[in-house]
Formats: structure tokens, C-alpha cells, sequence
């Protein structure tokens, strides 16, 4: 996944993350890049087999995940994923106690360049066999949280509504674009090391400060 600049949206069920991939393509497109959106394949899964996974069947939904973004990544500059293998993962654990695809899908989520985790901030709404309810959403958040931390992965939280939320993912996006241009190109082998907790302010001064 290194040929393209890889942002992957994570984030608890209700939490925007179709939505934001959607909007942050044609944000970063505008800005010139040649980007690829990848959809979720669970969604894709469960709409076609009319009920949700079963454990047996999670690895596939994880694979496949992680092939169709580095098909994109293959043809495209910048690729934005809505949701990556990790989020998989976590659900697996959450719904199955199964934790055996953590190791798989935790490498893959270090050929990322940028995650952004969605906070928590928006109201839960039903959405079909994909929504569990509420009670999920901070169980969800934590087991990413802590999944993202062992991959040693780069990510963002990103937090505000409506336009505010692609700001946050816009500025936290450039920045870590910005830290990646080699001579005019995008050297997708450097990594921006710096993790804010605060990233879904798009007003916090930290966005200012020159690279670490």
C-alpha cells in the first residue's frame, strides 16, 4: 500500500465514516490529488447476504478489505478508505472474543499513512443489520484506540459536525500530507509521527507548529 498515500476512516457505528470518505475525496481531489475511495466491504457483505458475518467469515471480510485498498492504492495518489482489516478485527473481538485477527490486520494497518478515528460526538441512528445500538459505540472506540496504539499506527481524531468534521479531517489530512512531500512528490515511506488527541479542533494552535 506504500505506491499511494493511504487515509483509512475508523470509527464506532454513527460516526460519520461513509460520509466523511466521501467528502474528504472530493476535498483532496480538488486539491489536485488523483484520488480512489474505497467503500466498505462489510456494508457490501451484509447487503448482499441479508444478515451479518459469521465468525468463520470474518477473515474474508478483513482480506478482502485490505486488497481492494491496495488495488486503489495501485492506480491512485492519494486513496481514502472507509474503514480498513483493523475495524474488522475489532468487531470480531467485540462480537466473538475471537482476537486471532489482530496480528494480520495490525500490519496491514501500518502500510496506512494516516488514520482517522471518528469520535463519538454524533447521535446514533439506526442504519440496518450494521447498527448494534449505542451501548457498542464506546466498546468499539476503545478496542480501535488500543488496536491502533500496538500497530504503532499514525491517526487523528476527528471530531465536530457538519462541515466542521471535514475541516478537522481536512487539516489533520494536509498536515500529514505536507510532512510526505519529497522534492515535489509524495514520499509515501516517511510517516508523520506526531498523535494529537485534540486533532478534531481544526482552531488547536498544534496544527501550526513546524514538523517534530
Amino acid at each position: 500500500m506504500a505506491r499511494a498515500f493511504v487515509i483509512a476512516i475508523l470509527g464506532a457505528e454513527s460516526t460519520g465514516k461513509t460520509t466523511l470518505a466521501g467528502t474528504l475525496a472530493k476535498a483532496l481531489a480538488a486539491d489536485g490529488h488523483r484520488v480512489g475511495v474505497v467503500a466498505e466491504y462489510l456494508r457490501e457483505f451484509c447487503d448482499r447476504e441479508g444478515r451479518t458475518p459469521r465468525q468463520s467469515e470474518q477473515r474474508h471480510i478483513a482480506d478482502e478489505q485490505t486488497r481492494r485498498i491496495g488495488e486503489a492504492a495501485a492506480m491512485h495518489d492519494v486513496v481514502v478508505t472507509d474503514t480498513s482489516a483493523l475495524q474488522i478485527a475489532v468487531y470480531s473481538d467485540l462480537v466473538f472474543g475471537d482476537e486471532s485477527l489482530y496480528p494480520g490486520t495490525q500490519d496491514a494497518q501500518r502500510g496506512v499513512n494516516l488514520s482517522l478515528l471518528t469520535a463519538l460526538d454524533l447521535p446514533w441512528e439506526s442504519d440496518g443489520l450494521q447498527r448494534d445500538g449505542p451501548h457498542v459505540r464506546e466498546p468499539v472506540d476503545t478496542l480501535l484506540r488500543e488496536a491502533l496504539q500496538r500497530a504503532g499506527a499514525t491517526y487523528a481524531v476527528i471530531s465536530g459536525h457538519g462541515a466542521d468534521r471535514l475541516d478537522a479531517a481536512l487539516a489533520a489530512t494536509r498536515h500529514a500530507l505536507a510532512q510526505t512531500v519529497s522534492a515535489g512528490d509524495l514520499d509515501t515511506n516517511a510517516r508523520w509521527q506526531w498523535v494529537c488527541d485534540r486533532c478534531g479542533d481544526t482552531h488547536c494552535e498544534r496544527h501550526l507548529l513546524p514538523p517534530l
